[in-house]
């Protein structure tokens, strides 16, 4: 085990996916923390200007891009990924090879290309379902082997990549190490309650899912950046970091439905009171998944894997980057939900106002 008072300074800072919701939110820490940082994704950063902050436009799978992206930085924070939550054998080839170049062989060349420019550090982000495979987990640790069950792109890809990327600690001097997020939330999050606001919006949600016993851990996005700065710090020789997973959440299962009914309430949508059977719902939406692919059909209401996080208990424990990193949650739920309620009741009214549109529209 190695000295979890052993630290480094980050030095400069590489993110990737650095336009997105994690991203955005990890570039404006870094520079608070008087960093200078360097965003890499497809797109613009949309970050004001900053005198510490260079962004380069490139692709993943572009060796150049990889290159610019690469040259002259000591730590990088790799969060780009493609979000493919479908999977199994019922996927088309094309679908899985988009997942596969930018999530495996994207990682890959980014920290093979960093390794020869001289970075020191690599820290990757995983998700916590790189271990479920639809089986319940409560206090789980990292000591649960790596699932064998794949039934989406994102949790294979996952698996397969980090993988990677620990088994790449202590190559040529680069440390590496691996964190593994529950769903993130905060503001800036266009995933997790945007796809509550449009099942809400669509008239979808008449019934709650599952057991209200059934729990799970989220990870606000302030709470996961605190996680992904001090891993890095100790990615040093002789630390505890290198070559090590960490769960990094906040510290507080809760049942999804419940941690989803303050925010609609507060957006003034009705909230259903009747349950139905969780593994009924999932085994009707992977028989959608597999019509989806094979003839064309719209896209189930929720992937299977959306549905197993409503029915079964999915929380993990931070005790171990509690003890190598330090690690402890800097806001509650109820913190971080008081500052976010105001954005995530923006964000319903716009989507509630762009849904209106096209009706008014064919009216006149």
């Amino acid at each position: 085990m190695g000295d979890a008072t052993l630290t480094t300074d980050l030095g400069h800072v590489l993110v990737t996916g650095g336009s997105g919701f994690l991203g955005a939110n990890l570039v404006t820490a870094l520079l608070d923390r008087g960093l200078t940082v360097r965003s890499f994704d497809r797109v613009a950063s949309p970050l004001p200007d900053h005198d510490r902050l260079e962004t380069v436009v490139g692709d993943l799978t572009a060796p150049d891009d990889i290159a610019r992206a690469v040259a002259g930085v000591d730590t990088i924070f790799h969060t780009a990924a493609i979000i493919d939550l479908m999977g199994g054998a019922s996927v088309t080839e094309e679908y899985r090879q988009r997942s596969y170049a930018v999530n495996v062989e994207g990682t890959k060349n980014l920290l093979e290309a960093a390794r020869t420019a001289g970075a020191q550090r690599f820290v990757y982000t995983a998700s916590n379902s790189v271990v479920m495979g639809g089986q319940a987990i409560s206090h789980g640790d990292e000591t649960l082997p790596y699932t064998e069950r794949f039934n989406d792109l994102y949790t294979e890809t996952k698996v397969v990549a980090e993988r990677y990327v620990l088994a790449q600690n202590g190559v040529d001097g680069m440390l590496t190490c691996s964190i593994r997020p529950s769903g993130i939330w905060g503001r800036g999050d266009q995933t997790m309650f945007r796809k509550v606001f449009e099942s809400v919006l669509a008239g979808h949600v008449k019934v709650l899912i599952g057991s209200k016993h059934a729990k799970l851990d989220n990870s606000y996005v302030h709470n996961l950046i605190h996680g992904f700065v001090l891993a890095a710090e100790h990615l040093v020789p002789g630390g505890t970091a290198p070559g090590q997973a960490y769960f990094i959440n906040d510290d507080d299962p809760i049942n999804m439905f419940e941690f989803s009914r303050p925010v609609v309430e507060a957006c003034g949508a009705p909230w259903p009171k009747f349950r139905v059977s969780g593994r009924l719902v999932r085994a009707v939406m992977t028989v959608w998944q597999r019509l989806h692919f094979k003839f064309g059909l719209p896209e189930p209401l929720l992937e299977p894997l959306a549905v197993e996080r409503l029915y079964l208990d999915n929380y993990f424990s931070i005790e171990k980057a509690r003890r190598d990193l330090g690690y402890r949650p800097l806001f509650t739920t109820e913190q971080a939900l008081a500052e976010c309620l105001p954005y995530y009741v923006d964000m319903f009214e716009q989507m509630k106002t762009a849904q209106a549109a096209p009706a008014v529209a064919a009216a006149r």
